[in-house]
């Protein structure tokens, strides 16, 4: 059993085909799919889309592009849509990216701080999204860890391995993609040896992404196999090893699922 823990099923051209997208899952062992939130919009398309799909879970959250858009919302406003609905079970994505700044990096601190007031509260998982803001990441997530502690998911992680250590020391889980399979990236991979096995999870980020044989093509869950596969030879595991591997640890981190 897989489970993609990120992906963004309200996007095209994943949403106007979803019936088969969530069946070519089902067929290559992909038993639970979480959806992730960037704004608004995207929290109301996913809370149908849940509510459709037994297999599917969600998360809210504003991502930092979007942070300049969405000022008002604060952690009560966050505390308040993941009320809405049982199968929303984490909070996000959040984080900060310095490498297109999309929104002002004020405006993406202050709302990454709300997102980590609202996962402190409420004890779910935050899903974090960092780029070009290693130092930023890591000092205000080390800090909030000390003030109260949380659980924190590295989604999509292509940091340095001194990174992924520093975040591995303040309990973070960190989450492969596609990319760790693409040709040119050898540091990567070997940073991902270098993680502890109960610290990992994969994800596909579709419809981006997609892992070497279909880079290129638009990406959608069941393309999972292809990361997977790539990290069980990295670890020396078999599939169905690092399946397991990886679905317990998400498991951990989200608590059960229906």
């Amino acid at each position: 059993m897989i489970i993609d823990s990120h992906c963004h099923l309200e996007f095209e051209p994943l949403n106007k085909e979803l019936d088969l997208v969530i069946d070519r899952a089902k067929k290559n062992n992909i038993k639970y799919l979480l959806t992730i939130s960037t704004k608004k919009e995207s929290f109301d398309k996913i809370i149908k889309i849940i509510n459709k799909y037994s297999s599917v879970y969600g998360t809210f959250g504003i991502h930092p592009h979007e942070s300049k858009n969405y000022t008002e919302v604060n952690c009560a406003y966050i505390l308040n849509k993941i009320k809405q609905d049982k199968k929303i079970i984490g909070i996000g994505e959040s984080g900060l990216d310095f490498y297109y700044n999309h929104s002002q990096k004020d405006v993406q601190l202050k709302m990454f701080s709300e997102h980590i007031q609202a996962a402190q509260e409420s004890e779910l998982p935050i899903i974090v999204h960092s780029r070009s803001a290693e130092k930023e990441t890591y000092e205000i997530l080390k800090s909030e860890v000390k003030n109260k502690n949380f659980k924190i998911l590295i989604h999509c992680f292509t940091g340095t391995k001194e990174f992924a250590h520093k975040l591995l020391d303040i309990g973070c889980y960190i989450s492969a993609s596609g990319i760790i399979t693409f040709k040119n990236s050898k540091e990567l991979a070997d940073t991902f040896k270098s993680i502890p096995n109960e610290r990992l999870l994969v994800e596909t980020d579709s419809p981006y992404l997609s892992p070497d044989p279909l880079r290129g093509k638009s990406n959608e869950p069941s393309h999972i196999i292809h990361t997977v596969k790539f990290l069980a030879n990295l670890k020396n595991l078999n599939e169905n090893e690092l399946s397991n591997i990886t679905t317990d640890n998400f498991l951990n981190l989200f608590g059960k699922l229906n």
